[in-house]
């Protein structure tokens, strides 16, 4: 069992490559309906169809905490109203239309260590000219965008736990018919 689990994971770092490096540099648009700031404490709280683009990558929610560092790195907890899902959406380097998209009830991203960490229900795509590659599911997800290693726990606490639930991890085949070894002769 454990090396079905770890043949899983090692399966998984294909999943999250490298997020678009330029993303980092742009300005971040934030839409919304209602913002509350508390300058003291650095905190940003928006409400209502929050919508984060910056560069490539675009976040959204029904509500997100925005802290800032003095160092003007941002670190942002989505959350969803029941029914609903945060999701994200963000451009990979290595080609023209490469995606990394995911969702969960919620979603926690840190800027400086580029860390997404999904709780509930979290779900992360990864897909090539709008084709999906790989998918994995789980109670709980987390990547690093510039190790390119996932994990996925079977709790929200972001531990495994025995008789928790399971997760589910798909890989689309990565060559073609025509790639595929003709069948011996005879047979």
């Amino acid at each position: 069992m454990n090396k079905l689990i770890a043949a899983a994971m090692l399966s998984l770092v294909t999943l999250c490559a490298s997020a678009e490096r330029a993303d980092s540099l742009k300005q971040a648009v934030i839409n919304y309906d209602s913002l509350d700031v508390d300058e003291v404490n650095g905190t940003r709280i928006l409400t209502g169809n929050v919508v984060l683009t910056r560069g490539t990558l675009v976040l959204k929610s029904d509500k997100a905490v925005l802290k800032e560092s003095p160092e003007g790195y941002m670190s942002l907890t989505l959350t969803s109203a029941p029914g609903h899902v945060a999701t994200f959406r963000q451009k990979r380097d290595g080609g023209p239309d490469l995606w990394v998209e995911g969702q969960a009830e919620r979603i926690e991203y840190d800027e400086r260590t580029e860390l997404v960490k999904l709780f509930s229900n979290a779900v992360v795509k990864q897909l090539e000219n709008s084709k999906l590659t790989n998918e994995v599911d789980g109670p709980f997800i987390s990547y690093d965008n510039r190790k390119e290693i996932v994990a996925v726990r079977n709790d929200v606490s972001g531990e495994t736990k025995p008789g928790k639930g399971r997760g589910t991890l798909i890989l689309a085949p990565r060559r073609n018919a025509q790639a595929a070894p003709a069948p011996a002769a005879g047979k």
